[in-house]
């Protein structure tokens, strides 16, 4: 790679690692995952800057970078984790509602499966189109629609969210 590509890399990185490092929290659930998905998607974007011919494709390029190699730990993870009727308690914290509800929408979220929890967030998080979605997750447009709904149908009857006054739950 030449120096002026060097720099136009390093310029784009700079303007778009902020709105890139939030889809990365929300395809991880954490800070610090976050930023290794995000570093891990700019290498591969960095090493491939010289064939992307079309840079207004390249956020699309790196939101796909990211659920790929996301949807590839999440494969390979081992699943330690055991399903219980209620959510443990947060002891300890005096948080305000809006925390409150905000630990309960994470936690509701974090519960999908790994292609509707990517759905959802591209879909009302990235606002992306079904079409964009579909893209960026190589599915057709039928199979955006299908994950969409069921995750929204698992977060409507999700008991931690189900009473609270300030959510209105509806159809999409």
């Amino acid at each position: 790679m030449d120096e002026h590509s060097r720099d136009e890399f390093r310029t784009w990185v700079a303007a778009r690692s902020g709105v890139h490092l939030r889809t990365a929290y929300l395809l991880t659930g954490s800070r610090s995952d976050a930023e290794d998905l995000l570093q891990t998607a700019l290498a591969k974007t960095y090493l491939a800057w010289d064939r992307v011919r079309e840079r207004e494709a390249l956020d699309g390029y790196v939101r796909r970078v990211m659920v790929n190699t996301q949807t590839s730990f999440w494969r390979r993870r081992r699943v330690d984790e055991r399903s219980t009727a209620s959510l443990p308690e947060h002891g300890g914290r005096d948080l305000t509602a809006d925390l409150d509800l905000h630990d309960a929408l994470w936690a509701a979220l974090s519960g999908l499966p790994a292609r509707q929890r990517a759905a959802v967030v591209l879909r009302y998080y990235e606002d992306l189109s079904e079409a964009e979605t579909a893209a960026v997750l190589g599915v057709s447009v039928g199979t955006v629609k299908s994950s969409t709904s069921r995750a929204l149908a698992k977060l409507r009857d999700d008991a931690s969210l189900r009473d609270d006054p300030r959510l209105t739950v509806g159809a999409p």
